[in-house]
């Protein structure tokens, strides 16, 4: 067996499994999930249309690069959405089976196991994939902190300049899993800085950019990397999903972005990985990135839901509307695991210990005392899993 299949955390959602096992929810009660960000809204119906429509392409093996009207669609979508000039569809994107199987592979495609010492930079907390992807590439991970001081962001600092000289890839997720922050052009200007001085590569997930609380899109690596003269993206990919954006996490449809150098040495991993979309998801996705009327629906829904939920949590608890992403972050005023096994327990509301999703450095757990709530389901259930919260929250 592979030895770094040891390394391996258990995944958040299996502990979370087993600590709601030790104290089973009241049965009095419906159940209500606000624990994983799994989309609830419905699939666009032509979506459907467009998938069934190309059943014919099961008859047939899809290529690995995908076609090129899935790749000029995705193109088009990212002029149109970051102003960035267009990209070459042959050799600047690649379409990938959701950014979770593929922000694992880059990791394996970047990372040089020949080196003395190889290390990997992931915000923290953070998506437990990064982490995985980098131990089971065989490379050490740091953590850097958020910045409760800093407004969350990430205390890049805290990297000492011997730890960025073995770093060799840098995950960043903005819009943030389970902030909600959005870096700004200075803190590209900063992370951009610290790779061309050290020379590692920036994986940037951007799942959650088109789902956000008012009517100013978060800034995109591509789109900064370009107002700051970066116009080859350098040492830079992106990766962006349909799954929140379209409604469609079954549909397993993303791309990656960005260094033709390294997308080149992807598709090469790729071909060999045997990761290839299906035809059919390929014409449904390309009908979903040229379509923004759908989207502007979804992000409706998603506002409303903040606009009922976030007054009442922040009546119990510390948290604030995000930037984007469908998530609260919110403050406990007991442990986090405690207080998540007992709202189950009393309340059959299943909600995430922030715990779960960071580690220790720096001297703490930055995710400790908070839980994360994911604002997935429909409003009326959202409204009713926060009123519970409420009561069980003034009873502690």
């Amino acid at each position: 067996m592979n030895p770094d299949l040891k390394r391996l955390h258990p995944y958040p959602f299996e502990r979370l499994r087993a600590l709601f096992a030790s104290a089973p929810a009241d049965a009095g009660y419906e159940p209500i999930s606000l624990s994983i960000g799994e989309p609830k809204h419905p699939t666009p119906a032509f979506i459907h249309v467009a998938l069934t429509e190309a059943l014919s392409g099961l008859a047939q093996y899809p290529s690995t690069l995908g076609s090129l009207e899935l790749r000029g669609a995705i193109c088009a979508w990212l002029t149109r959405r970051y102003g960035v000039a267009p990209l070459d569809p042959e050799t600047q994107v690649l379409p990938v089976t959701g950014t979770r199987e593929a922000l694992f592979a880059i990791a394996q495609t970047v990372i040089d196991r020949s080196a003395r010492q190889a290390r990997v930079v992931c915000p923290n907390p953070f998506y437990q994939i990064y982490e995985g992807a980098a131990l089971l590439a065989g490379a050490e991970v740091l953590y850097a902190n958020i910045d409760p001081e800093q407004d969350d962001a990430v205390d890049y600092a805290s990297i000492t300049p011997a730890q960025w000289a073995t770093v060799q890839l840098v995950y960043t997720c903005s819009p943030a899993n389970p902030t909600g922050k959005v870096m700004t052009l200075e803190d590209w200007r900063l992370l951009f800085a610290l790779s061309d001085r050290y020379g590692f590569v920036i994986v940037s997930d951007e799942c959650y950019s088109e789902i956000y609380c008012d009517e100013s899109p978060p800034l995109g690596s591509l789109e900064a990397a370009q107002r700051l003269g970066r116009t080859d993206f350098e040492r830079l990919v992106c990766f962006t999903s349909l799954s929140k954006r379209s409604n469609v996490p079954g549909l397993r449809s993303g791309f990656v972005a960005g260094d033709r150098r390294i997308l080149a040495q992807f598709l090469l991993y790729r071909t060999y990985h045997g990761c290839a979309m299906s035809p059919p998801v390929q014409a449904a996705s390309a009908k979903a990135w040229a379509d923004e009327e759908h989207v502007v629906l979804n992000r409706a829904q998603y506002r409303q839901k903040f606009a009922a939920v976030t007054p009442l949590i922040q009546s119990v608890l510390a948290t604030k509307q995000p930037e984007a992403a469908f998530y609260l972050w919110a403050r406990t005023p007991i442990d986090d695991e405690v207080f998540a096994q007992q709202l189950h327990a009393a309340y059959n509301v299943a909600v995430l210990p922030g715990s779960y999703l960071g580690r220790t450095s720096q001297g703490h757990n930055p995710g400790r005392g908070h839980v994360r709530l994911a604002l997935v389901a429909p409003v009326q259930q959202c409204l009713e899993a926060a009123e519970r919260i409420v009561r069980y929250a003034r009873s502690i």
